[in-house]
C-alpha cells in the first residue's frame, strides 16, 4: 500500500493522523534508550521503540516528548534538542489501526536507571522493558526496531551531528 504525503498533512489514506513526539535519548556513552514492547495478547509478536506518545491536550510536541519520556522511563534530568526526523507510520496494534505523524526529538541525559512511572493500561500489557543500546548492538541486532533504520539513522547522527532541520524518513506501513 502507498500513502501520498504531504508537508503540514494531517490524514494518511484520508485517516485523521495522531500527532506524537518520541525521543532519542543518549547517554554520556552515546547509548541509545529504546523500549521493548510487545502485542497485549501475544508476547512472542514484539519489538523495541523509542519513547514517546500521543499529545495531549494542547501541549506541545516538545513538552509531549518531555512528559512520554518521564512517565514511561522516569527520566526528568534531559537536555532536549532538536527535532531530528519525522515519520508517518500506519501499523496495527491491540486491536485497532494506528496512524501516526511522528517527530523524534534528540536528548540527551546522564540519569541512565529507569522506572515505568505512569503507564497507560495499555502500556502495563505491553511495554516489558527499557534497555541502553550502543550504535554497534542496534547493528547487529536481529529484533525488530522502529524506525527501521534506527542504527544507521544513529550512526549517522553521531558521526555528523544532528542533521541542518528536520529529516522525513520514508513513510512505514506494516
Amino acid at each position: 500500500m502507498s500513502a501520498e504525503i504531504t508537508e503540514g498533512a494531517d490524514h494518511l489514506d484520508g485517516r485523521l493522523l495522531r500527532k506524537v513526539a518520541r525521543v532519542v535519548l543518549l547517554d554520556p556513552e552515546d547509548r541509545v534508550l529504546l523500549l521493548h514492547g510487545h502485542e497485549p495478547d501475544d508476547p512472542a509478536d514484539d519489538w523495541w521503540f523509542t519513547p514517546g506518545g500521543g499529545l495531549e491536550g494542547r501541549e506541545s510536541r516538545a513538552e509531549a516528548a518531555l512528559r512520554e519520556l518521564a512517565e514511561e522511563t522516569g527520566i526528568t534530568d534531559v537536555e532536549l534538542g532538536p527535532v531530528l526526523w519525522r515519520r508517518t507510520c500506519s501499523f496495527p496494534f491491540a486491536g485497532r489501526r494506528w496512524d501516526q505523524d511522528e517527530w523524534y526529538y534528540l536528548a540527551r541525559t546522564t540519569q541512565t536507571a529507569t522506572e515505568a512511572r505512569a503507564l497507560t493500561e495499555l502500556e502495563r500489557r505491553s511495554v516489558v522493558e527499557a534497555r541502553w543500546w550502543t550504535c554497534e548492538e542496534l547493528t547487529r541486532a536481529h529484533e525488530t526496531v522502529y524506525p527501521t533504520r534506527l542504527a544507521e539513522l544513529l550512526r549517522r547522527l553521531l558521526d555528523e551531528g544532528p542533521p541542518a532541520g528536520p529529516q522525513t524518513l520514508d513513510t512505514e506501513i506494516v
